[in-house]
């Protein structure tokens, strides 16, 4: 049995300079653990597969192509490949968001 632990990965770094953590990278799938603190974002991009976000904690706000939504605790949204989207924290708390592509990208999406 393969456990990850988040506090135990490394960060990855990425265009977006926000915490960001690879737990599971195979080619049927890649998941990424990603915390925004309070005032942090990501920027628009677009990626070249499926991904889904379930937010862990917090209530991060959401754009998936025009809509704009904060998002509660424990809600999946799915985000089709290429569709512009992004993820910031407009709160005085943590958000915690697990992300998943599937299948695993072979290419890097598009920052807009």
């Amino acid at each position: 049995m393969n456990i990850t632990e988040v506090k135990n990965t490394v960060i990855v770094d990425t265009p977006h300079k926000v915490d960001v953590r690879r737990l599971y990278d195979r080619d049927n799938a890649q998941v990424m653990h990603m915390t925004l603190k309070p005032g942090e974002s990501l920027k628009p991009h677009i990626t070249p597969v499926d991904v889904f976000f379930y937010v862990l904690e917090g209530r991060p706000t959401v754009q998936i192509g025009e809509e704009i939504i904060a998002v509660e605790k424990d809600c999946l949204v799915d985000s089709p490949k290429g569709i512009v989207h992004c993820l910031s924290n407009e709160t005085n708390e943590n958000a915690r968001i697990l992300v998943v592509k599937a299948p695993k990208p072979t290419a890097a999406g598009k920052l807009l």
